[in-house]
């Protein structure tokens, strides 16, 4: 196999690099059941994707929150009708169609999406931290080149842990 940029073979990967990975990973998913913890006594999983989709697209309607969600419309609605009683949550005729209803965070839902933000990006500064300053400048490299690798499919799947996309 070639690498389109540079047209040279790669290598297969290595047991030893999957286990880095899986290892990072794990900690990775640790940090996310952390944040959700944290707010679990105010939304469900479930609710904070809602919170996460409509932080990332204002424009999403109920429809297109189903569909992004993967559920029934009338599941998308009982969702934002409980987020709306929470106060995280306001819906309001769309100014672009009287058809459809437009979604937003109140100032609750912006800092509960702020707060779980803000606990991921300390826990993942005070890890980095801890990461000798002589492994540090290849981090960023890795990382981004895994992502990328991982592709689309991958980083557009991770609003379901509650991952900002």
């Amino acid at each position: 196999m070639t690498t389109p940029e540079a047209g040279r073979p790669r290598s297969p990967a290595t047991t030893e690099q999957v286990d880095a990975v899986m290892q990072a990973a794990h900690a990775l998913a640790g940090i996310t059941a952390q944040s959700v913890a944290e707010v679990e006594d105010r939304v469900t999983l479930p609710q904070l994707r809602v919170l996460i989709l409509i932080s990332e697209d204002a424009s999403l309607n109920l429809s297109t929150l189903a569909r992004a969600l993967g559920v029934h419309p009338s599941n998308a609605t009982r969702a934002c009708d409980r987020l709306v009683a929470a106060g995280l949550l306001q819906r309001a005729d769309s100014p672009a169609d009287r058809r459809n209803l437009a979604l937003a965070l109140t100032d609750e839902g912006r800092q509960l999406v702020g707060t779980v933000t803000a606990g991921r990006r300390a826990a993942i500064t005070a890890a980095i931290e801890q990461v000798p300053d002589s492994h540090r400048p290849g981090l960023i490299t890795a990382m981004r080149s895994f992502a990328t690798a991982a592709g689309d499919a991958a980083l557009g799947s991770a609003w379901k842990l509650g991952w900002p996309c």
